[in-house]
């Protein structure tokens, strides 16, 4: 790959405000349009972003497949668990109004959890989808893969 330098310096200074951005749209998902779908789409832009500029094999030294699988895991679990968990409390799959002392914390705190699970779950996805067709046809060592 040749060195772009002045593409490698704005995309060091874009990734930081990119990520700040897909937190903000996490975050602020239940007061306003976006949430978890939307700001894991934005985060795997970022990385692919860093992918597409410095390279594959710098993005998986950065993120590794390995991470992507255990946050994607760990994003369905957030999702499952804060359904059961309302279950075991007494209420519905999801029904947030158990999730707390009082229906409105619990609505709360329940979108909260679901949105950040969505998050982790679609920003790891993507970004393994984007490795696995980036790195078609390359020979790669095993322990990247």
């Amino acid at each position: 790959m040749r060195e772009h330098t002045v593409l490698r310096v704005i995309t060091k200074l874009l990734i930081a405000p990119i990520i700040i951005f897909a937190l903000y749209v996490q975050f602020h998902g239940d007061y306003s349009p976006g949430g978890g779908f939307q700001a894991g789409v934005v985060f795997a832009a970022a990385i692919i972003l860093y992918a597409l500029i410095f390279g594959l094999a710098e993005a998986r030294r950065a993120v590794s497949p390995d991470v992507l699988r255990i946050t994607a895991a760990l994003g369905v679990l957030l999702f499952a668990g804060t359904g059961v968990y309302a279950m075991l409390q007494g209420g519905n799959f999801l029904d947030y109004d158990y999730l707390a002392h009082d229906a409105i914390h619990g609505q709360h705190y329940g979108l909260l959890l679901v949105e950040f699970g969505v998050g982790l779950t679609v920003v790891s996805t993507i970004t393994s989808i984007f490795y696995v067709f980036a790195g078609r046809g390359r020979r790669t060592n095993e322990h990247e893969t």
